[in-house]
């Protein structure tokens, strides 16, 4: 751990910060798109997700060396933090690309151009506040102080007046204008549909958007003890009641216009009801009744289970298409390429999950459990630590996992995945190790 963590430090990091990938050699380096030497990924698995396996490898281990590298990507998000509150998907710390960002510790921008919002999207503005939230819980740091307590403010302001989140915020939202044709052919009847080009202002749940922020307020009123958070958590879980499409089709688009009506947003996402948002609704309305106690968060979730349960696509393994035609309930999918909108489900793009499991039948479980075991019983398991017994058995699970991570490590310090210094590799085997002296340490 020491070793691989030094490695990365030293090596690796930029100002305390990370991208997704690097080539062995370290010449070759990529977040979501390739990136240059001065900067960082915010989007998981960068920065943030990096940072918040330091913070867990210091707690299984007390070792300081695990807080100084927690502390140093705070730093780094502290820097990247945008006027508007929240983050970018990349942190520049070059200066002129400082310049294409309006960043808070810089003077407020004259030029046009400068990118000023903050993104909600694929949990980046989430995770750095959940990751300034476990290093503010540790040390007494004034940079991070400050970007937590702006970075949740800024995220109470942006939640929208029905409850829900945009994909980003802090950007003037102009008229709302159309783009390009979408071309529809179903059935054998062509037809086209304009998409707005400025769909990232209205709620969103792609992604985990808006589950991701409720995750937030959520943790930040556990730690913190402050009302407005556990407000706003409640507040969301009303918007995602209110958003619920009618029975029987009684799942969730993955956007809304301000009116509530399901919209386009990219070209391969329609508007429909949406079986990865439910799942994900289903689990975020059950995190706000545990954290209430309010047992109108659980009334959606049957209507929803049965729609997804009605839904499933034939075949022995549980598979749902990701999305389903308002009122008829026929699977959609796209043409490979040309990205026409059909029922055919046998040339679709790659790049896209259109047919999954998406944990329904997980989360159809853990409904039951709160049903039949109640918020009370549930809430104590969650506190529950583990015996004894019970960590010499992890432990001893983990064994082989252990052995294969420590003997990929090399002589530098880095695991290498097909040549490549990957930050998901690095954060899941860190984990492994630290959760097992966690075990081992705290078993007699």
């Amino acid at each position: 751990m020491k070793r691989a963590t030094e490695f990365f430090t030293r090596e690796v990091a930029c100002h305390g910060g990370y991208l997704w990938r690097y080539s062995e050699d370290l010449k070759q380096r990529e977040g979501e798109g390739k990136a240059t030497e001065t900067q960082v990924w915010v989007q998981p698995p960068g920065t943030p997700a990096v940072g918040l396996a330091f913070v867990r490898a210091y707690q299984a281990t007390g070792d300081k060396q695990f807080l100084d590298a927690a502390v140093a990507a705070a730093h780094a998000l502290a820097f990247g933090q945008m006027r508007s509150g929240g983050w970018q998907y990349l942190i520049d710390f070059s200066e002129a690309g400082s310049k294409r960002y309006a960043y808070r510790h810089l003077p407020e921008p004259k030029s046009r151009g400068v990118r000023t919002h903050s993104v909600l999207d694929d949990d980046t503005t989430q995770a750095a506040l959940r990751h300034l939230m476990a290093v503010e819980a540790l040390v007494k740091d004034e940079k991070v102080h400050e970007a937590l307590v702006y970075g949740l403010d800024a995220l109470l302001k942006a939640q929208l007046s029905r409850g829900g989140w945009p994909q980003v915020f802090g950007q003037p939202e102009p008229e709302q204008q159309f783009g390009p044709y979408v071309k529809i052919e179903l059935d054998g009847s062509r037809t086209t549909h304009q998409r707005p080009t400025r769909y990232w202002h209205y709620a969103t749940f792609n992604d985990g958007a808006i589950n991701d922020c409720i995750a937030v307020c959520l943790e930040a009123h556990e730690r913190m003890k402050e009302a407005k958070y556990l407000d706003a958590a409640r507040r969301a879980g009303g918007f995602i009641i209110l958003s619920q499409l009618k029975p029987p089709q009684a799942g969730w688009a993955q956007q809304y216009t301000h009116d509530l009506k399901p919209e386009w947003a990219r070209k391969f996402e329609p508007p429909a009801a949406c079986s990865a948002v439910a799942v994900r609704n289903i689990r975020s309305l059950i995190e706000v009744w545990l954290a209430t106690g309010d047992a109108q968060y659980l009334e959606p979730i049957p209507a929803a289970l049965d729609w997804l349960e009605r839904s499933r696509l034939p075949g022995d393994k549980p598979r749902w298409a990701r999305f389903y035609e308002l009122d008829t309930n026929r699977p959609l999918y796209f043409v490979k390429d040309t990205y026409e909108l059909t029922y055919r489900d046998d040339n679709l793009p790659t790049h896209y999950s259109f047919q999954g499991d998406y944990g329904v039948e997980s989360a159809a479980r853990l409904f039951r459990a709160a049903k039949e075991r109640g918020r009370e019983a549930l809430l104590a398991e969650r506190a529950r630590k583990p015996t004894a017994s019970e960590l010499q058995a992890r432990a001893r699970a983990m064994e082989p996992q252990v052995r294969r991570v420590l003997a990929a490590l090399d002589a530098k310090g880095r695991w290498l995945t097909n040549g490549w210094i990957e930050c998901k590799v690095f954060i899941a085997n860190l984990d492994t190790l630290a959760s097992y002296l966690a075990a081992t340490r705290a078993a007699p």
